[in-house]
C-alpha cells in the first residue's frame, strides 16, 4: 500500500513561461490569432454598402472644357447640368456641391469627400471663372449654445403649485377642466 501512494504524489511540472516541450506549434498561437483577427476585420468591409455620392459631381475632364470667356450659361447646362444651387445675393454664381460619405458605426454618415465648383458668369452670361473648393477650405461654424429667454414660461414650485388651484376637477363636471365648462360654454352665465 504505502508504494502505491508514493506512487500518486508526484511533483508537478513547473509552468514559468509556459513551455511545453510536446506541443512546439503553440508558440505560433499569437501571430495565428492575430491574422485571424486582421482577416476577419478586412471580411466586413465586404458587406459595408458602398460609398454615396450626392450634389452634382464635376470631373476635371468637364472643368477643362469650359473656357472663361467662351463659354455661356447655356454651354455651362449642357456640359455638367444645372447648377445644385445660385449664390443667394448673385445669381451670376452658380455652385456645384458634392459630397461622398459612407456609413459608419450606428448607421452614422462618414464623410469621405467634399468639393465645391464656384462658377461665376459677368452680365451677358458670358463664363468669367472658374474656382475648386474642397474640405481644406471649410471654415468651421461655431454653434450658440445659449437660448433665448421668453417672458411668463419661468414660473417657481410655487406659482406651479397654487395656479392650478381649481383647472383640476376629478369628476369631469364644472370648472375650467370638466366638460362643457369655459369660455363660450351655454349655461351658468353672468
Amino acid at each position: 500500500m504505502p508504494h502505491s501512494f508514493a506512487r500518486s504524489v508526484q511533483p508537478r511540472p513547473h509552468f514559468s513561461g509556459l513551455h511545453f516541450p510536446r506541443f512546439r506549434c503553440l508558440h505560433f498561437l499569437p501571430g495565428a490569432a492575430v491574422l485571424a483577427l486582421c482577416l476577419g476585420m478586412t471580411a466586413c468591409s465586404w458587406i459595408l454598402p458602398p460609398p454615396q455620392t450626392r450634389g452634382n459631381k464635376i470631373d476635371a475632364d468637364q472643368l477643362k472644357e469650359l473656357v472663361p470667356g467662351t463659354s455661356t450659361k447655356a454651354d455651362v447646362t449642357s456640359l455638367v447640368g444645372s447648377p445644385t444651387q445660385k449664390a443667394t445675393f448673385d445669381e451670376n454664381s452658380w455652385l456645384y456641391i458634392t459630397e461622398t460619405t459612407r456609413p459608419r458605426v450606428a448607421r452614422t454618415l462618414g464623410v469621405l469627400d467634399q468639393g465645391v465648383v464656384v462658377l461665376t458668369f459677368d452680365d451677358r452670361g458670358i463664363l468669367t471663372g472658374v474656382k475648386r473648393l474642397t474640405q481644406a477650405d471649410a471654415i468651421p461654424v461655431s454653434v450658440a449654445t445659449r437660448t433665448t429667454p421668453s417672458p411668463g414660461t419661468e414660473a417657481s414650485f410655487m406659482q406651479q403649485l397654487v395656479g392650478n388651484i381649481g383647472k383640476f376637477n376629478p369628476t369631469g363636471t364644472g370648472g375650467m377642466g370638466g366638460a362643457g365648462a369655459g369660455p363660450g360654454a351655454s349655461g351658468g352665465g353672468l
